[in-house]
């Protein structure tokens, strides 16, 4: 914005406080108050209303943060991981991001937030794609993967309870899914 003054440290690293601990908060209670979320955040109501004015700009934030977050892990996670590896990781921590999301209920859902929810399409095809490129190299999964196609696929990922049972059963699917990439 034009003329905006640019933040200071604190202001900042308040705001980044803010967006982790309200994260966390609704990951556990999608109705947790933002009155909470300030003092876990170790703020003052204020301090985050400052810098988010209502409910829905907090979540709409902590969406677009989570998503920013998770694309720009892609070149970490290949560096660290071998290819087909690092597909499997990135995808369940995709599908945990996805659960704490559907648990933001209408925040998400409502029209004003649609573009926003919808502008994170692109980054994480992308990133999809980052993901396929290097498994494709190195010879685990065949070339002409469409990246939209395997975010479709693993969408049951997201789709099983965050239990035991539900995590056996998220890795089950994972891998069938992978063995239909392969070569």
């Amino acid at each position: 914005m034009a003329g905006a003054q640019p933040q200071r440290s604190d202001a900042l690293k308040n705001r980044e406080a803010i967006l982790q601990v309200a994260h966390d908060a609704l990951a556990e209670s999608p109705h947790a108050s933002l009155n909470s979320i300030a003092k876990r955040a170790g703020v003052g109501p204020g301090t985050l209303y400052r810098h988010f004015p209502t409910r829905e700009a907090l979540i709409l934030e902590v969406h677009r943060h989570g998503v920013n977050r998770l694309v720009a892990s892609v070149p970490e996670v290949l560096a660290a991981h071998a290819p087909l590896d690092a597909l499997r990781l990135w995808f369940a921590t995709l599908a945990a991001y996805v659960r704490i999301k559907h648990g933001l209920g209408e925040a998400l859902h409502s029209a004003a937030a649609q573009e926003d929810v919808s502008a994170s399409w692109p980054p994480v095809t992308a990133a999809v794609g980052q993901l396929l490129d290097a498994c494709e190299q190195s010879g685990e999964v065949r070339s002409g993967i469409d990246p939209v196609d395997v975010i479709m696929l693993m969408s049951c990922l997201w789709r099983t309870p965050a239990t035991p049972d539900g995590a056996a059963q998220a890795d089950r699917l994972m891998e069938l899914a992978i063995h239909g990439l392969r070569p």
